[in-house]
């Protein structure tokens, strides 16, 4: 699940458009979905989905919309879990504005859920946590039901016992693009 709802207000243009080695920031996460082996790719989107869609169409990738991105990121999450596969088991859950992950640590993502039996899989870098996370479906129904300050970050702190970190060597997933600044960093 990629989020593409928001205002992009640090950036002070729309995140998900921007271009970068020649393609759409999103275009490039969702290429870096594609490359690690997933198909099942679905994009939330909210602010400026007229401008979005036409794209996720071209790319064959599924879409829901969140009428109500104003309220913040977890809005987006609670709208994509609501439209996952029924037989999905686990998702990941990626900002649009993260294009620098290697698709290697999902699949090393990928195989620790296999390997496991945890409900979080967090990557990894220089001991601090990144995205996206690998999480389970059986989360589903707290995920919608959460209605508390701190949206997923809040939520996930609760599954501490049910969470697995995994170490990755990938400072992109650590890395998004939310400032001009940031924006021109990748680039380079």
């Amino acid at each position: 699940m990629i989020l593409a709802g928001g205002l992009s207000t640090r950036m002070g243009a729309f995140k998900p458009l921007l271009i970068l080695e020649g393609r759409s920031i999103l275009e490039e996460v969702i290429s870096l979905f594609r490359e690690a082996g997933i198909s099942d790719i679905i994009v939330v989107v909210g602010y400026q989905a007229e401008k979005i869609i036409p794209l996720l169409e071209n790319q064959g990738v599924r879409w829901a919309i969140n009428d109500h991105y104003d309220r913040g990121m977890f809005s987006s999450v609670q709208v994509g879990v609501r439209n996952l596969d029924g037989d999905c088991r686990a998702f990941f859950l990626s900002p649009a504005d993260m294009p620098l992950v290697n698709p290697l640590t999902l699949k090393k993502l990928v195989a620790a859920y296999r390997e496991g039996n945890m409900d979080v899989y967090h990557p990894c870098y220089g001991q601090r946590r990144g995205h996206p996370p690998l999480i389970a479906t059986a989360l589903i129904p707290s995920i919608i039901a959460f209605a508390e300050p701190g949206g997923m970050r809040a939520l996930l702190s609760r599954y501490k016992e049910s969470s697995l970190d995994v170490v990755c060597d990938d400072p992109g997933i650590l890395i998004d693009l939310d400032t001009p600044e940031d924006y021109e960093r990748a680039k380079g």
